[in-house]
């Protein structure tokens, strides 16, 4: 499973993520998705929780689907 490990000579969310395989990057997506909507039950919004996560996940899918298809 992956997780972000975060120290002072921590690499970033875009690299940690290029480094999961296919379905760990899917699983990683999968757990942010949930934990989204435990913290909205809690009365929390989607924007205080900063999703770039999101962000990077699904550009790092969109990616690797264009790969693909390219060669």
């Amino acid at each position: 499973m992956g997780y972000y490990a975060k120290s002072e000579d921590a690499v970033t969310l875009e690299e940690q993520v290029k480094c999961l395989e296919d379905e760990e990057l899917l699983d990683f997506w999968m757990e942010t998705q949930e934990l989204a909507r435990h913290v909205e039950n809690f009365g929390q919004s989607d924007s205080e929780l900063n999703p770039e996560y999101e962000r990077v996940i699904l550009r790092e899918l969109q990616f690797r689907n264009c790969r693909r298809y390219a060669l």
